[in-house]
């Protein structure tokens, strides 16, 4: 299984068109040891040639230009993309499906019953898509037990799970949270029985998803704060991390504790992805990172390979 990482920043990428914060203002300055990323969103194949997107960044143009199997060339119009599966309605996920409008072919979509929802009310994406390309909507199952496959994706099997989230700003439920506003998704390999688990917006690890992360090779987890006030303490938001859908990688209960009850039997990669541009893992030479690297847990960047 190829798994390649598009994009592994928050929303806003990094630096953030906006910000200025000491990562942001490093990295334009070249005075910090960091790397640009493009917003988060991760693609995986069985074959090498056709592959499964997850999420559609508003980088995704760029993202495409940058991963050359996505693209193979075999007609006047073609591309490795043989299906979508969107992990939740966030407008990072999601803004780059109008990217993807242009041709006759129909948009392979997975996705919960309320991300359809909310993509068809509070932001009608899905049915602007539909006056171009159209879609093919899939309904994903949220049990944690019904495993599912893709058509024109040999190889792999996917399993996802409900996890406790919040909805966008814009969904018509957003203080109502409802079972399908975000799931993880283990991916297999049929052949080789290797496992990978993503998550990149994950409220807290729940009782029920240990189960399924235990199965897996490779965890690709929430990494989006350092801290659960980060935002709060630099002035530019009101609410915890925890709050809005994202458990920090610090402190009690955090990420960092969190991921050290996995991989005790076997090798297990742990990485983070969906890096907020205020996060200190960002700075490759941080005291944090230099936490991240004792708990052998890595952070993702644009480009980065997993092979299992």
């Amino acid at each position: 299984m190829h798994i390649h990482v598009l994009g592994a920043a928050a929303g806003g990428g990094f630096p953030q068109w906006n910000c200025n914060c000491f990562n942001c203002d490093g990295l334009r300055k070249k005075t910090i040891k960091a790397t640009k990323r493009t917003q988060s969103s991760i693609c995986v194949s069985g074959d090498g040639i056709n592959w499964v997107l997850f999420n559609t960044s508003p980088d995704i143009l760029q993202q495409i230009q940058d991963f050359a199997p996505l693209q193979p060339g075999r007609a006047i119009r073609d591309s490795g993309i043989q299906a979508i599966v969107l992990i939740d309605a966030q407008i990072d996920h999601t803004t780059g499906l109008f990217m993807l409008r242009e041709g006759q072919v129909k948009r392979e979509i997975y996705c919960t019953d309320m991300v359809y929802e909310d993509l068809t009310s509070g932001n009608q994406i899905l049915n602007i898509l539909g006056h171009y390309c159209g879609i093919n909507r899939h309904d994903v199952p949220i049990d944690g037990k019904t495993s599912f496959t893709i058509a024109n994706v040999p190889n792999l099997k996917f399993t996802s799970v409900a996890l406790k989230s919040a909805a966008p700003p814009y969904s018509p439920h957003r203080n109502d949270p409802k079972a399908g506003d975000t799931i993880g998704v283990l991916i297999e390999e049929i052949s080789s029985g290797k496992k990978c688990w993503y998550s990149p917006g994950l409220g807290e690890i729940e009782p029920h998803l240990p189960e399924l992360m235990n199965q897996a090779d490779c965890i690709m987890v929430d990494g989006t704060f350092w801290t659960n006030t980060e935002m709060i303490d630099m002035g530019l938001m009101t609410k915890t991390a925890r709050s809005i859908g994202h458990n920090p990688q610090s402190g009690e209960g955090g990420m960092i504790e969190k991921l050290n009850d996995f991989g005790q039997d076997k090798k297990v990669r742990k990485i983070l992805i969906h890096i907020n541009n205020t996060n200190p893992i960002l700075r490759e030479d941080s005291a944090e990172r230099a936490v991240l690297n004792e708990h052998n847990i890595e952070v993702a960047y644009d480009g980065m390979d997993i092979i299992l």
